[in-house]
């Protein structure tokens, strides 16, 4: 029965490992952005743990090891799992203002490093209980890690696939400490008689786990959907008078309440492409968020299709975003992966899946662009959207380097001002002149007319008339084998968190 019992902790804990490190991205996601910052910092964290537990973990099983001792380990790694959903709002609000790459691998450091430290102990500790014989040691040594590694394999597997979707972060932390606590009274509860007092705390401290997985949060003024999908922790909010689409705690759309139109400048800005063309055709959409794009070009008369990686994004831009069916044929697959397939030819291909807090690099590089540009009709147009610190960001600047490797012509229309401050920018690519006549743009009408009218054709002349060339004489291409994109990134990813107060006033920068 104990031969048994230490292999079911021992799978225990490397299951926990794994299951925490996934867990670790979402729970530091919506504060920081995934980034491959925070991927890093959580796989630092969890090789530093486990190394110092398994340097622990050994001394402390030559000291004298037990079967209840190594229950323990597993206890107390399920009781500083328990705090995790409690304190990490408020210390990585404290951590906030270090920046980006410390605040991420600190955050990462204090919330996860306890329980990984523990889980790391119980490998070593449960070698010295198994071995018996000398001559038998490297065996038990290798059954041991390979159970670990093997449950932690199946963790990881159902941890991405179908827990953290169904399950949502908060539960699925408490269901892991509960896990844990369970195990450890289940081997504390045959070991001694006099301990069956401590297993009956640890009983009741799973009882009191699961009680806290049903309790809901405060219900959160204007929140019309909090859920987790695949590709991140997503989010519908209602805040005077706008309804904002936020993936891992950063806007991705934003549309007026009263009646879904858009209020982001580079959506109307897009427009401007059709002025290229003297009939309707097909687009293709690469990123269809709240599906603004996707609508303005449908009610102006181009068969539409969009391409959206994450299924619940394609869900909320129907429901929550008025997206209709007759207007957008939407593919659920990775844009790349869509372009592969062969098909007939665009008019027009729009890239919009550049968020600020994650950066797909594989869509910015000169391999990718070269497969847009075989799907695009003669005359065809790629348009692609990026937010960036100001018209000369070396992320931009980069891009439209990289475009010209493709595209003969490549312009660039920024939305925002002063020219040095965060803001979406498009750039243009054809090989034919970009040109139209100036007329074809309209000119701003009254603003007692129609307010909004005079909002998108101001936003559209603008751009239009602030276009320019990019210089590119310090710029990087960008392949598939070399992509500094997400260093580019993290400078963004932090303006634009740090602009959150200013659009959402009076109400915390994380929630």
């Amino acid at each position: 029965m104990t031969r048994n019992l230490i292999y079911f902790l021992v799978a225990v804990a490397g299951a926990a490992v794994l299951a925490i490190e996934l867990l670790g991205t979402r729970v530091l996601g919506p504060f920081y952005g995934v980034s491959l910052y925070l991927w890093s910092a959580l796989i630092v964290v969890t090789l530093l743990s486990l190394s110092c537990g398994y340097y622990l973990g050994g001394r402390w099983a030559d000291r004298g090891a037990t079967l209840h001792r190594l229950a323990g380990l597993l206890a107390v790694a399920g009781l500083s799992l328990l705090l995790v959903p409690l304190i990490k709002r408020p210390l990585l609000l404290l951590l906030q203002p270090l920046g980006l790459r410390a605040a991420v691998l600190l955050g990462a450091l204090l919330l996860f490093a306890p329980s990984l430290t523990l889980l790391g102990m119980v490998t070593p500790y449960a070698l010295k209980l198994k071995t018996e014989r000398l001559d038998k040691l490297g065996r038990t040594a290798g059954s041991l890690s390979a159970l670990s590694t093997l449950a932690s394999v199946i963790a990881a597997l159902l941890t991405g696939y179908w827990l953290i979707p169904a399950m949502g972060i908060n539960r699925l932390t408490v269901a892991i400490a509960a896990l844990l606590l369970l195990s450890a009274a289940i081997a504390i509860w045959g070991e001694r008689r006099r301990l069956r007092q401590a297993a009956l705390l640890l009983i009741a401290g799973v009882g009191i786990s699961l009680l806290q997985m049903q309790l809901q949060p405060g219900e959160e003024p204007g929140l019309l959907f909090a859920g987790q999908s695949p590709y991140g922790e997503i989010r519908v909010l209602e805040w005077q008078g706008a309804r904002y689409l936020l993936i891992d705690g950063a806007v991705h759309t934003a549309v007026s309440s009263a009646d879904l139109r858009t209020e982001m400048r580079y959506v109307v800005a897009l427009d401007i492409v059709r002025n290229f063309f003297d009939r309707t055709g097909e687009m293709l959409l690469i990123g269809l968020g709240g599906g603004c794009v996707a609508r303005n070009w449908a009610e102006a008369g181009w068969r539409v299709k969009a391409v959206e990686i994450d299924p619940v994004v394609a869900r909320l831009a129907a429901s929550c975003f008025g997206l209709r069916p007759e207007e957008a044929e939407v593919h659920i697959i990775d844009g790349r992966n869509y372009l592969n397939r062969t098909g007939p030819p665009f008019e027009v291909i729009i890239l919009d899946a550049f968020g600020s807090s994650s950066i797909p690099w594989h869509l910015t590089t000169a391999e990718v662009f070269h497969l847009i540009r075989a799907r695009l009709t003669d005359d065809g147009l790629l348009a692609v959207n990026v937010e960036v610190l100001g018209w000369e960001d070396p992320l931009l600047q980069s891009l439209a380097l990289t475009l010209r490797s493709s595209f003969s012509h490549v312009i660039a229309l920024p939305t925002a001002e002063p020219p040095d401050a965060l803001g979406n920018v498009l750039l243009l690519a054809a090989n034919r002149p970009l040109e139209f006549p100036e007329e074809w743009l309209g000119r701003p009408i009254d603003f007692l007319e129609d307010a909004y009218a005079h909002w998108t054709v101001v936003q559209r002349n603008h751009a239009w008339d602030n276009r320019y060339a990019p210089a590119t004489a310090a710029a990087v291409l960008l392949t598939d084998d070399r992509n500094p994109s997400d260093l580019w990134s993290e400078r963004i990813n932090f303006a634009v968190r740090r602009r959150l107060p200013e659009l959402f006033p009076g109400r915390p920068l994380i929630w």
